[in-house]
């Protein structure tokens, strides 16, 4: 461990000490605004490297961005009243950039859009000092005390990271190197080489030591990647799907570091957080780490990490086991089944989403003010759901029909997270123990001493006969036979969830696959009838529900980890069951071929997918079928079978949205692709940028990012990266060029011109680009 690195701990050694006991953990949240004022120093990125960091002295910097503060309100002014302050969290000790009196008056004046922006911000100095100076304020602080504190205690956020420029960067790896199709190669190399501008190390020159200011950061010890934008520091699940594409790339090392970066905070915490931030050790995220283990050491065979990672990934397995455990009776089979939910212990606003967490729980709209045990409750839902990875989605609520995409603050309140028992949550701790059985055994075969082989292979056989009890409670309690569908269970009303989600795909990628899928072709395919739903009656790729709530997790949004999940479950259906076509649906209507209920709404309740800019399809159109195959969905191959041409469609409709998306915000390949011209890319706000991969896309059309949710869409974008430079290895033989929208005046009012033998029903969301290009200018995400 660097030795400045280990004095820089902080504020989180006291939590360590209180997590050694009570750990419990996760948050990927908050909120982006586009009004955000900002001045910028501009440095130049030199996108050279390699497998290797090199010395901090020979690392460019990308741009470093403060935010300034600004208020509505006349300096003068004294903030409105606030509500009490909620209890202390004892796991996060911090007076500043934990819940409490600093914090909370900030959040109330409103300085900047994003509440994470604040708890991102090292003090100038010490702690005490700007304790003091707020404290002199004494109780009625006006607008512009809390601009002047602002600017006079505290530095940008994120100076305590460094871009880290690797050297003898590959610049073809193998996996790229036979892609048939030059677009889809050229883009996929320029995706590859986007590593170099998420590749991150601990800038110790700016940790805050001895006391001498303070800071949110977790500093970690090894090199790692940041998904981009307000992302700015390491985040748990994330890592899955950007350490799937570092493989890729062969950037084996920055692999191995991101494994070491983990194992490291395992060893200190128990668990790993959320990301790389004290304002986040109260929850973990979704459980990949074990996986990631595998995936690394299938490609590494690197021994050496693998002995150090086995017993951390016990101790992290007993973490989730220790705190996220419930015992459920069985109403189908009398059973009592051990399973797990996501179940923060938190009683106050998120620090990084203060704001939007007070304004739920006190907001004037009220028509009866919560107590405070109602605002702690709606405290740890809200955590909880940050926990899931999925903050937040209609999947969690009550009433999952109450949202409304101008005002999601209603169904916020009505979250039943710890009451939900998610489906995905179970199938990842099925896989990690089905996984850490492997690495035992592989462990086993290199040993030379039998004592040690033999303690190797008790504990797969422990692992494996715990992977079978877990699995044996997923297909009692979330399966339904009749509905052929994995659905979360809900403890409140002691029965499946109606709402089908995309977390029905996670045990089917973990290998749990039904009876009725394996011996049925027809229940085989009607498992997996909505992803050809979305294929022919949608423009984008696959959403996250289908149910409209302005939730970032909820329709239209589509997000890249369901994209892997979706195409490696298609990947595990048995052969006797995936050699037939897909079937023609009665009256051209793939709605007639889903089973019954199965997605949980009725036709009518199903979303619309827009034609013209503001005409809707009919339900039942399946707009984009063509013979044998979707628009953008690839060239169809005879005989390939109704897995193959379903993963042949997602593939090539993901890659067409990641790329068309990129391709209207300035992108170009030189050489093959030039770039659009100023007056079209004026259009999408982009004639100052160079092309933008998102963090979520959306299933009504391929040429914008997704949109909603408690802040806004973000850019860089680490596991929209991964997913694709994975995608483009494993399916390169059947992925052809993306056709792209005509982004014209007449797509953005109305209808979009045919581009290249495209069709007219593709829209731009010009509106949406200049929102999400003015966030990105302001907040400095020109990477």
């Amino acid at each position: 461990m660097k030795s400045s690195a280990r004095l820089a701990w902080a504020l989180s050694t006291a939590a360590a000490t209180f997590w050694s006991a009570n750990a419990q953990g996760v948050t990927t949240s908050t909120g982006l605004r586009p009004s955000l004022t900002v001045s910028s120093t501009s440095g130049s990125h030199s996108a050279t490297g390699a497998a290797t960091p090199t010395t901090s002295s020979q690392n460019t910097d990308t741009s470093i961005v403060t935010a300034t503060p600004s208020v509505t309100a006349s300096l003068g002014d004294p903030l409105p009243s606030q509500a009490a302050l909620p209890p202390v969290q004892a796991w996060c000790p911090s007076k500043i950039f934990c819940a409490g009196k600093i914090l909370q008056t900030i959040n109330v004046a409103s300085p900047y859009p994003d509440s994470k922006t604040i708890v991102d911000k090292p003090t100038n100095g010490t702690a005490s000092s700007a304790i003091a100076a707020f404290d002199a304020f004494g109780n009625n602080v006006t607008y512009g005390q809390v601009v002047d504190f602002l600017e006079d205690h505290f530095q940008g956020e994120g100076l305590e990271l460094e871009a880290t420029t690797l050297s003898n960067f590959p610049a073809s790896p193998a996996a790229f190197a036979r892609i048939p199709d030059p677009y889809v190669k050229g883009f996929t190399l320029a995706v590859h080489k986007i590593w170099n501008l998420l590749i991150r190390d601990t800038n110790e020159s700016q940790i805050c030591m001895g006391g001498e200011c303070e800071s949110s950061l977790i500093p970690l010890n090894h090199t790692f990647v940041v998904p981009g934008g307000r992302f700015r520091e390491q985040y748990y699940w994330d890592s899955k799907f950007i350490l799937d594409g570092l493989l890729k790339s062969e950037l084996y090392s920055v692999a191995n570091s991101t494994l070491h970066n983990f194992m490291d905070e395992i060893e200190r915490f128990g668990f790993i957080p959320n990301g790389g931030r004290i304002y986040y050790l109260n929850r973990s995220q979704p459980p990949v780490f074990i996986t990631m283990v595998l995936s690394y050491y299938n490609q590494t065979q690197d021994a050496a990490t693998l002995s150090r990672a086995l017993p951390i990934m016990e101790k992290e397995l007993t973490w989730w086991q220790t705190n996220r455990s419930v015992r459920i009776k069985s109403p189908y089979t009398n059973q009592t089944r051990v399973v797990y939910h996501y179940n923060v212990n938190n009683t106050a606003p998120r620090p990084e989403s203060y704001a939007e967490d007070y304004e739920a729980a006190n907001g004037a709209d009220l028509s009866t003010p919560y107590t405070d045990a109602e605002k702690g409750a709606l405290y740890a839902e809200l955590a909880s759901g940050a926990e899931s990875g999925w903050d937040y989605s209609s999947r969690w609520a009550k009433n999952p029909h109450l949202g409304d995409a101008t005002n999601q603050t209603p169904l916020l309140r009505t979250l039943n997270v710890r009451n939900t028992t998610a489906v995905d949550l179970n199938a990842i701790l099925y896989k990690a123990h089905i996984d850490l059985a492997k690495l035992y055994t592989f462990s086993a075969k290199s040993l030379a001493r039998r004592v040690l082989k033999r303690a190797d292979e008790e504990k797969a056989s422990y692992h494996r006969d715990q992977a079978a009890m877990l699995k044996t409670a997923i297909l009692d309690l979330f399966w339904d036979k009749d509905r052929l569908g994995f659905y979360d269970f809900n403890t409140t009303s002691n029965a499946r969830n109606e709402q089908l989600t995309a977390a029905h795909w996670y045990p089917l990628w973990a290998g749990i696959i039904p009876n009725e899928v394996k011996s049925n072709a027809t229940a085989a395919f009607g498992a997996f009838s909505s992803l050809n739903l979305v294929m022919r009656k949608y423009n984008g790729t696959i959403p996250a529900t289908f149910i409209t709530t302005g939730l970032q997790w909820d329709f239209p949004n589509a997000w890249p980890p369901h994209i892997y999940f979706a195409l490696e479950a298609l990947a595990n259906v048995p052969a006797n069951v995936s050699r037939a076509a897909i079937p023609t649906p009665q009256d051209g209507n793939s709605w007639n071929l889903l089973p019954s209920n199965h997605l949980g709404i009725t036709q009518d309740q199903l979303p619309l997918q827009t034609t013209d800019g503001n005409n809707t399809a009919p339900a039942g159109s399946d707009i984009n079928a063509l013979n044998g195959t979707v628009y953008n969905g690839g060239n169809a191959t005879e005989g390939e079978g109704w897995v193959k041409e379903l993963q042949r469609e997602i593939a090539n409709r993901y890659m067409t949205s990641v790329f068309c998306s990129w391709y209207a915000t300035g992108g170009e390949l030189p050489g093959l692709l030039p770039r659009l011209s100023n007056e079209t890319l004026n259009l999408t706000s982009s004639t100052d940028q160079n092309g933008h991969l998102f963090e979520k896309f959306s299933a009504l059309d391929v040429d914008s990012a997704g949109r909603g949710g408690e802040y806004a869409v973000q850019a860089g974008f680490g596991w929209t990266n991964g997913v694709l430079l994975w995608i483009a290895s494993e399916y390169k033989d059947v992925l052809v060029r993306p056709i792209c929208p005509n982004i014209t005046e007449q797509a953005i009012s109305a209808n979009a011109n045919t581009p290249n033998g495209g069709v007219a029903r593709v829209t731009v969301h010009g509106a949406l680009f200049g929102l999400v290009a003015g966030v990105l200018t302001a907040v400095g995400m020109l990477l």
